[in-house]
């Protein structure tokens, strides 16, 4: 995977009201290019958005992914967005990895609540291999099920990308957060090539990339338009692109952040489906805070994912019974509703 130029960039994109024409991987894609898309009119961009989505997606289909924590608290990275650094007084306390058990009765309760795909988060920044091989059998048993898998560990050497693929896993996430230059802003326990590098080895293996960003860090329009060159370069460019809208968490050293004018997420969000319009666009965290309007113009803009039912394993989980209503009210389908229709 070669890493994107990011400000420079030989081939001049024009664009213009629709349709739009649809990129490819291994079209360059400058920072200038997607800052000029960011700065359209709002009606424009979305009937761009709109238009290179309905060449790629059906139109009312949704993907139901859920995420859960497996492993809690204690990372040694000092991102300033996350409540489960070990440098940050958040109240989060560190927790063991759970079992496989555990695990499998969240994952049944995602998947009787409509979920095709089921993610799985560990907070550390690199794993061991002994955490590996407790982690292929979490992914055997999830996959057991019939669920895509997913999962986030940290930064992985190739034989460990090799290991987790022959388990059965299918999507690896490991987001970029943001533009290369502002990413020391973030967090400085780590390079951005090191983030670089774990997608190498993720794309190595053959499993498939989940990478994507925070926006409402502090950053500016032009690192968002970073951001997006960063990914919409990767050749290939990820399959699974999740969109995050900081949620402050007291304590941590961006708990103070501007919350992001909900527009300008809807535009990032479009900005995603033109750039890697075969890619899943998720709205992940910080999709609740948006509400029904927001999340209906995201969905205009491409977005087919979400991050679904966070709290598991509850009788009449209110978050699912929400969703469902909006994508009813929407007419949108999830996946697996749509394959039993």
């Amino acid at each position: 995977m070669s890493q994107a130029t990011t400000s420079t960039a030989t081939q001049t994109v024009h664009w213009h009201p629709a349709p739009a024409p649809a990129s490819t991987p291994s079209q360059r894609w400058s920072v200038e290019a997607i800052q000029a898309l960011l700065d359209l009119p709002l009606m424009d961009l979305l009937f761009q958005a709109q238009s290179v989505h309905r060449q790629h997606w059906p139109a009312d289909e949704i993907e139901l992914a859920t995420l859960l924590s497996v492993k809690t608290g204690g990372c040694p990275e000092n991102c300033g967005y996350c409540p489960q650094s070990a440098e940050f007084d958040t109240g989060v306390k560190a927790e063991k990895l759970m079992s496989v058990e555990e695990v499998t009765r969240a994952a049944k309760a995602a998947q009787d609540a409509g979920a095709t795909r089921f993610c799985m988060g560990a907070a550390w920044r690199a794993p061991k291999d002994r955490d590996i091989e407790k982690m292929n059998e979490l992914i055997g048993a999830v996959k057991g099920l019939g669920l895509q898998t997913c999962a986030t560990l940290g930064m992985l050497q190739p034989h460990q990308a090799q290991s987790l693929r022959e388990a059965g896993l299918d999507y690896y996430n490991h987001n970029l957060d943001t533009a290369p230059e502002y990413y020391q802003d973030v967090v400085s326990t780590r390079q951005y090539q090191d983030r670089l590098d774990t997608l190498a080895a993720v794309r190595g293996a053959g499993i498939s990339v989940c990478c994507g960003g925070i926006i409402g860090m502090g950053e500016e329009v032009v690192h968002r338009a970073g951001l997006m060159a960063q990914l919409a370069n990767m050749e290939p460019y990820p399959e699974s692109v999740p969109i995050n809208s900081l949620v402050p968490v007291p304590g941590t050293p961006l708990a103070d952040s501007e919350p992001v004018d909900p527009l300008d997420f809807v535009r990032v969000i479009a900005v995603a489906r033109i750039t890697m319009p075969k890619a899943r666009v998720r709205l992940s965290a910080g999709r609740q805070q948006l509400g029904e309007a927001v999340q209906t113009l995201c969905f205009l803009a491409g977005a087919n994912s979400i991050f679904y039912g966070n709290k598991l394993l509850v009788t009449g989980n209110p978050d699912v019974e929400a969703d469902t209503q909006l994508l009813r009210k929407l007419g949108l389908r999830g996946l697996q509703t749509q394959a039993a229709a």
